[in-house]
């Protein structure tokens, strides 16, 4: 969420959220924490916080600790806007290429997790086929060996009648 702060005439910047008047430092030290700033004229409600940011720059750069090289420095003030523009459009570029390659790289990985989905619903269907052509195989077993116990001993017994038929016609 952006925090909303109010800048006076006398240049007092007025903090909505906390209701408090806080300074340049503190404001720097929330938006390298990540918190986004808005800041408004109290007097015409003119949003002015390039103005804030850029002041912030520049009281850190008087003591010291400059966070911009020179060389950018000088040519955001050759250029002007046309700089900034400039730069943010090259920073977009670059994100845009970063998020591309970075979907580039999920691309194979989302390919993957879909043949292994494919792969386990088609290794599913061969278990079930699997499963009932043994319990085909079961009930042909079951019927087969009966009739072919019935069988053999029908044979067997012709064989035996046959034999003993034979043997008493011989005989």
């Amino acid at each position: 969420m952006i925090r909303l702060i109010k800048r006076y005439g006398s240049r007092k910047l007025y903090d909505t959220e906390e209701s408090r008047y806080v300074s340049l430092e503190e404001l720097a030290g929330w938006i390298r924490h990540g918190q986004e700033i808005r800041v408004v004229d109290n007097k015409t409600g003119e949003d002015v916080t390039s103005q804030t940011l850029t002041q912030i720059i520049s009281e850190e750069g008087r003591r010291g600790a400059s966070i911009l090289p020179n060389e950018l420095l000088h040519e955001l003030i050759r250029l002007g806007e046309e700089a900034v523009t400039s730069g943010v459009e090259h920073v977009q570029t670059k994100v845009d290429r970063l998020v591309k390659a970075s979907i580039d790289r999920l691309g194979p990985v989302r390919k993957a997790r879909e043949e292994m989905a494919r792969l386990q619903e088609r290794l599913a269907e061969l278990e079930n086929a699997l499963k009932e052509l043994e319990g085909q195989e079961t009930e042909a077993k079951a019927p087969a060996g009966k009739t072919a116990a019935k069988t053999s001993g029908t044979r067997s017994r012709k064989t035996s009648t046959g034999a003993k038929g034979t043997a008493t016609g011989k005989a």
